[in-house]
């Protein structure tokens, strides 16, 4: 029988201590994934792994070193600790490093209510291979998809274990599954690729592998003809696939660690306006079955719902104690870590305030603009915010879709840009990230 989670981190721990460690914390993580890929029919490809991965971080005073490892035998456990106390004692001082006390750890370590992990069996290689055929099938079988360049399926698998010096202790599992396909139109260098995926946590909230390949040719088959189109000012509608990457453009100034460095956009704005009046973004680290749920971080502390803008005014930063320290703060329990590196401030689940109004009531109302459904590369200043990303998507002519564009950018400032977005009422709730198709007025687009 392999050993516990929670006796590994313990063994880790009283290595660190016999080592010369004046406080430590162990991670100690076990996953599990399969999936296949299909291709012309048949299986291409599948794949399975499985493992245990051991992180250490050490503190001498404020010196900090991390060692990380995949083998669980006594004497690496020895070797791991005795090296990472070493070269904490050889580390530059950082002010700011350290666990955090007694007081504020979590006392409510129970995952259960948050239902993570999926109870029933997990898919065999023959139910995912099978699903992937589906989902291939489907896009085939749309008018003008010549080929399915990917149809797969997949199952995973993680329990996590955190201990620390400080008192802490607790874990948690969870699952992910995930369907996907894409599917090309034309041929030549007239071809036109586009996608379709679901990923949830529990098996039987996916979507029908089906629905998914269908979908994907359609969209594949709808790009077919792509040119590129005017060059000007104009507003630009951002699907619902892809608007949540201006609210990460958000989210990233919002960071606590890049607001300390004074690398942020957002550095100044505490208590300003930052997004219209009537829209709020909301962090709830406590969804059932949502992939950015968890009952404390990745320092011990309890994770809360809170409002990261409230009513268009930014509330506050996304924080680690680190972050926290330096800019005087109380952490937010936003610390993620992974076994080889410190812990970081990440957002868990969060959700911007919807609108009343559907993607074609937005399409209507831009009436000339461009419809964006993809996005390649980026060009974002920390900084000042300018914006810049190159774009795929549907010309829009008094307010109907009229034909597929591609080879355009798409430039802005986001300070200027989220003060301005309108959005729909079509965000998915199950996503870490609810958000909507949003409207933008007044963008640089740059085409033909």
């Amino acid at each position: 029988m392999s050993q516990s989670l929670k006796d590994l981190t313990d063994a880790l721990l009283n290595a660190a201590r016999a080592a010369g460690a004046q406080s430590a914390e162990a991670l100690a993580v076990r996953g599990t994934s399969l999936s296949a890929e299909v291709r012309a029919g048949a299986l291409e490809h599948i794949e399975r792994s499985e493992g245990i991965d051991l992180g250490l971080r050490v503190l001498q005073g404020k010196r900090q070193a991390i060692v990380s490892s995949s083998d669980v035998s006594p004497a690496t456990l020895t070797a791991l600790a005795e090296r990472a106390v070493a070269m904490a004692r050889e580390a530059p001082e950082d002010p700011f490093a350290g666990l955090a006390e007694p007081d504020q750890l979590a006392s409510d370590r129970d995952a259960g209510g948050l239902e993570l992990a999926d109870t029933q069996t997990a898919p065999d290689p023959g139910q995912l291979t099978e699903t992937a055929l589906t989902a291939e099938a489907a896009a085939l079988d749309v008018a003008g998809v010549t080929q399915v360049e990917s149809a797969s399926a997949s199952c995973s698998s993680t329990e996590i274990f955190l201990r620390a010096s400080n008192g802490f202790a607790g874990g948690y599992g969870r699952t992910g599954n995930s369907i996907g396909c894409s599917a090309i139109s034309g041929s030549g260098t007239s071809m036109e690729r586009d996608y379709d995926a679901d990923s949830r946590t529990h098996w039987a909230d996916l979507r029908e592998a089906a629905d998914i390949g269908r979908l994907a040719g359609e969209r594949a088959h709808d790009r077919a003809g792509a040119r590129k189109p005017e060059t000007g000012t104009f507003p630009v509608l951002f699907d619902e696939r892809i608007a949540a990457s201006l609210i990460g453009h958000l989210l990233s100034a919002c960071n606590g660690a890049a607001v300390a460095r004074g690398s942020s956009w957002l550095r100044d704005a505490m208590g300003e306006q930052v997004l219209p009046a009537h829209l709020s973004l909301n962090e709830d680290p406590h969804r059932p079955r949502a992939f950015g749920s968890r009952p404390f971080d990745s320092e011990g502390l309890p994770t809360r719902s809170r409002r990261i803008v409230e009513n268009g005014v930014l509330m506050g930063w996304t924080m680690d104690l680190t972050s926290a320290r330096k800019l005087g703060l109380d952490s937010t329990g936003n610390a993620s870590r992974g076994v080889s590196s410190p812990p970081s401030p990440v957002n868990w689940n969060v959700a911007l305030t919807q609108g009343d109004r559907t993607r074609d009531d937005l399409l209507s109302d831009m009436d000339t603009g461009l419809l964006v459904t993809s996005m390649i590369g980026s060009t974002i200043n920390p900084t000042t915010g300018d914006y810049s990303r190159g774009a795929s998507g549907f010309w829009v002519e008094n307010g109907q879709i009229t034909y597929p564009v591609n080879e355009c950018t798409i430039a802005g400032n986001l300070r200027d840009m989220l003060l301005r977005i309108v959005p729909a009422n079509d965000a998915r709730p199950h996503l870490s990230r609810v958000v909507p198709s949003l409207l933008i007025e007044g963008l640089t687009l740059a085409g033909k």
